[in-house]
Order: C-alpha cells, then sequence, then structure tokens
C-alpha cells in the first residue's frame, strides 16, 4: 500500500511515529493511522475520522478473540466461549488496553474534548478498535493477529482464570483523587461457603457513590473486580463482573 503522508503537517507526523514506537508496528499508509486516532470533532469530515475504522476494527477484533479461544479451549461449549469473547472484547477492556497503549497521548481530538487531560475509556476504546481496523488495511490479518493476541493476552488469562491480574484498584484510585480528591472505599457485603473455601462479595465507593459488587475467592481478588466494576460504570459500560443471582450466605 503506497504511503499517502504527503499532505501531513510535520507535528501529525511525530505524533504518528510516536504512536507507532507504542503500538510495536510501523504504517506503510501512515494516513491510515492518522484517520485512526483522528476524532470526528477535529476533522472536516467524519468520513475522515475514525468512526469508518472503528467499525472495521470491533469486527477484525472480534474475530481473532474467537478464533484464538476456538482454537486454544477445545473442549470448551460455546457458551463457555462467549462469556470470556463478551469480556475480552468489551468496550471496558478495550479502554483499559487503550489506556495501556497510552493512545490518549496521541489522539486527535476538537477543542475541549479531552483538553483537561482526561480522556473518556469508551473514546480510548474507540481508538483502539480503529488502529486494529487500521492495522489490517496497512499489514494484513496475520501481522493484526500478531499485535491483538500480545496486547489482549492478559485479558484473556484474568477472565479464563478468575484473577483479575490487571490493576484496576489504580486505575480507579487515579480516577478517584483526580476527580475527588479522596481515595476509593471498598466495603464487604458478604460471603458464602466453608472457611477453607470461601468467597467473598465486596462493592467499591467513591464519595457518595457506591457501585456494582463483586465476588472473589480472596478479598484481594473481589476488590480488584470491584474496582473493575466501578471503571465501567464509570464509563457507561458493561460490568465485566457482574454477580449471579442468589442469595447471600
Amino acid at each position: 500500500m503506497n504511503d499517502t503522508s504527503d499532505h501531513l503537517t510535520d507535528e501529525q507526523l511525530d505524533k504518528i511515529a510516536r504512536c507507532e514506537k507504542s503500538l510495536g508496528y510501523k504504517f506503510q499508509d501512515k494516513q491510515l493511522l492518522f484517520e485512526a486516532i483522528t476524532h470526528a470533532s477535529s476533522s472536516n469530515t467524519r468520513l475522515l475520522s475514525y468512526e469508518r475504522l472503528e467499525f472495521l476494527g470491533d469486527s477484525i477484533l472480534g474475530f481473532i478473540v474467537c478464533e484464538h479461544l476456538f482454537e486454544r479451549f477445545t473442549d470448551w461449549l460455546e457458551g463457555d466461549l462467549t462469556k470470556v469473547k463478551s469480556v475480552v472484547v468489551s468496550r471496558f477492556t478495550c479502554g483499559i488496553i487503550g489506556h495501556q497503549l497510552q493512545l490518549a497521548d496521541f489522539l486527535i481530538v476538537g477543542k475541549g474534548l479531552g483538553s483537561s487531560g482526561d480522556v473518556p475509556n469508551s473514546l480510548l476504546a474507540n481508538a483502539f478498535e480503529s488502529i486494529v481496523g487500521a492495522m489490517y488495511l496497512d499489514g494484513g490479518m496475520d501481522r493484526t493477529k500478531e499485535f491483538v493476541l500480545k496486547v489482549i493476552a492478559e485479558h484473556i488469562e484474568a477472565t479464563v482464570t478468575g484473577d483479575a491480574s490487571t490493576n484496576y484498584k489504580s486505575e480507579l484510585q487515579q480516577y478517584a483523587q483526580k476527580r475527588f480528591g479522596l481515595p476509593p472505599n471498598y466495603q464487604l457485603l458478604g460471603n458464602k461457603g466453608p472457611d477453607h473455601d470461601k468467597s467473598f462479595m465486596i462493592s467499591a465507593q467513591v464519595g457518595k457513590r457506591q457501585f456494582q459488587p463483586a465476588w472473589g475467592k480472596n478479598k484481594k481478588e473481589a476488590e480488584q473486580k470491584a474496582a473493575a466494576n466501578a471503571l465501567a460504570e464509570i464509563d457507561g459500560a458493561e460490568t465485566p463482573f457482574p454477580i449471579p443471582d442468589e442469595n447471600v450466605e
């Protein structure tokens, strides 16, 4: 694919180069990456923003994850595969990956949007999906699959094992300190099971707002999952660790 970057400014090319370094991938067509990190609020036309690439990237991402899970867990039924896939490709998880890739540093947005430095997770999720779409067009499926599985591996493992290894508590701490100047609290709402195999249900609270609780095999895990639920609720996304409809002992 030919590089159509002649019309891009030095500042835009510098941002693209820094983004490529963060992604670990160098685009042949710089225009594709430029569109992938451009929000409609800063584009002359929505056709030159990331919206079309996001549409494509969402499908490519879903396919890569589905194929990976299908080939890896050969004895799993469709329902189990679907549960893992829905968490791994959720807007919440994509937003976390966008944060890990530092996409907020490269996004091109209109005045007022993200001007405070607080870029919404939903916008980071959109950008991540659009980059997946752009990478597919630029380098093909094999290269895109390599990138996606690398950045999403820890989230697959965390979902499969039930171990919230991503430090959601740290993410929530930063949010709470920035918005309210105080740390979040974690409340133990219940437990179940025998003493040697007890599970705990914990909810995160920021200020006066209490978020959906989560179960964990120990208090540390429950707090991590509760923080993940809180971050998802804050962003208006589906909670990644919903509690089952059952009574607490």
